[in-house]
């Protein structure tokens, strides 16, 4: 992706022969999309205390489990984006780009409208986790969008995988700040320390994240800059055997020129005397 713009989209390597074939035509992100939203989805409600209604029989009826939903249609969106990302690309003649980036915009959007309805009962400790979070996706969204109008722009590639990083790995750190904190010990909501921490271990994440993909550019580039001269040298070997046989060249040259000459003939026709 650094180095060569027709890595975006790269095709599938074509397998005429072999039973696993189609295995290997098989979108791995859209699958994997798949497997960890049923797998959320499953966990969400094995961990719901009680049967998972939506409304109670009670007169007038109430909603029940309003964030446990939520979560479900969270995890709902991400299962449909994964069926979109193997429907492009396995299902359809000719890969979409359109309908895969369209599709994963339209998540966002629902993810963002999910978020801001889902800390209205919250409060201290998980109002802060979720408002981050928030601005994340918001920021996300922002690009996702301006990818739909350019979508060759390197700097939007960069800043969408940036973004997605720290919205994975502050959502892990969410999880054990609510649920499972490392001192065994729950975070106080009162307690002005904690929520200042809070924003502190995000900025952390952001500096980590960005170290990371600095890493991984910084190793990509010098790869490619130690290669690069063997590369060269293979050409360079390569090239006395096409050098040896210019007939092909000189006859297309000659192709090229003729008709320039016979263009030109009734020109000079007329400036001669």
């Amino acid at each position: 992706v650094i180095f060569n713009e027709s890595l975006l989209y790269p095709l599938w390597p074509s397998k005429n022969k072999g039973r696993w074939a189609r295995l290997w035509k098989i979108s791995c992100e859209g699958l994997l999309k798949i497997v960890a939203g049923s797998l959320l989805v499953i966990y969400e409600i094995s961990c719901t205390h009680g049967e998972l209604t939506l409304m109670n029989r009670e007169l007038p009826p109430r909603f029940m489990y309003p964030k446990e939903w939520q979560h479900l249609t969270m995890f709902t969106l991400l299962i449909i984006n994964g069926f979109v990302d193997v429907t492009s690309k396995n299902v359809l003649p000719q890969r979409c780009v359109a309908l895969e980036k369209g599709a994963l915009v339209l998540s966002s959007y629902e993810l963002l409208l999910l978020l801001v309805s889902h800390v209205k009962e919250s409060s201290g400790i998980e109002l802060q986790v979720h408002s981050l979070l928030i601005s994340v996706v918001f920021l996300l969204l922002l690009v996702l969008t301006a990818e739909l109008w350019t979508p060759e722009m390197f700097h939007l590639w960069m800043m969408e995988t940036f973004l997605f990083v720290i919205m994975g790995s502050w959502l892990m750190q969410a999880g054990f700040i609510l649920y499972r904190p490392v001192s065994g010990y729950p975070w106080e909501d009162d307690d002005m320390s904690d929520l200042m921490f809070v924003t502190t271990f995000f900025c952390w994440h952001v500096m980590f994240d960005a170290l990371c993909l600095l890493a991984i550019y910084g190793f990509s580039y010098f790869w490619h800059r130690c290669y690069r001269p063997s590369l060269k040298m293979t050409e360079s070997k390569e090239a006395p055997y096409h050098e040896s046989s210019p007939e092909p060249l000189y006859r297309l040259l000659q192709e090229v020129e003729q008709p320039e000459k016979e263009d030109q003939a009734p020109l000079l026709a007329k400036s001669s005397p």
